[in-house]
């Protein structure tokens, strides 16, 4: 109980301090879901289990700060690719429950724990699938989200096929990305002409624990 209302106290300061606005039900939310994300992890590898960091900071409030570049409205439909355990997805889904959320992964027992999370939250907006971004047809996606360490270019190979005509990709990414944003802009052609340009926001300021991360948007 005790670490729990430290989690509460601390997500609920960070979120102050970003103006990101959260409600106390969704906050306990986030925080049993930081729970669950732990607990699952001792079952199976959904996130480093050598952390330098509280779940509640360095994976949920990492996942929040998307809010700070993109308003996500209702009826939004949303791709988390390769979801892992949940992130972005599920925080943001909890955030914003008039955003569609779609889960997908290519590892069943990832999306088991996804789907068992979800449902353990009452979360009504997420749904999660086990299967491989090559299969998605027939649907076509608002934003498309991805936290996984795939390149970029790579994510806007995915991204260009999935997206709507004004689609973006937000990628939460760390290190040195020019290289990566060259090579993403330089093969555009091959991606449905996506992106025609990828904006970077560091985000190194808001913690220490977020040194070289910055959140990319890629957009036609």
């Amino acid at each position: 109980m005790e670490r729990l209302n430290d989690n509460l106290t601390t997500l609920g300061r960070l979120c102050a301090e970003q103006a990101i606005e959260i409600d106390p039900l969704m906050l306990d939310k986030l925080v049993r879901y930081g729970d669950f994300l732990e607990q699952w992890n001792r079952k199976i590898n959904l996130i480093s289990r050598k952390e330098d960091a509280p779940i509640i900071i360095k994976h949920i409030f990492h996942a929040l700060l998307i809010t700070l570049y993109h308003s996500f409205w209702k009826g939004e439909q949303v791709l988390d690719l390769g979801t892992g355990g949940g992130l972005p997805g599920i925080p943001l889904a909890i955030v914003f429950p008039e955003t569609q959320f779609l889960l997908v992964d290519a590892t069943g027992k990832k999306i088991t724990a996804c789907q068992e999370m979800i449902r353990e939250l009452g979360i009504s907006n997420a749904v999660a699938m086990h299967i491989r971004v090559e299969e998605l047809k027939g649907v076509l996606f608002d934003t498309v989200l991805s936290r996984q360490v795939a390149s970029l270019d790579k994510l806007c190979d995915y991204a260009g096929k999935l997206l709507k005509p004004k689609g973006i990709l937000i990628s939460l990414k760390g290190g040195n990305l020019e290289t990566e944003i060259s090579k993403a802009l330089g093969s555009s052609k091959k991606h449905n002409e996506f992106p025609s340009r990828i904006e970077q926001y560091p985000i190194d300021e808001v913690s220490p624990f977020f040194s070289e991360k910055q959140i990319v948007i890629a957009c036609r």
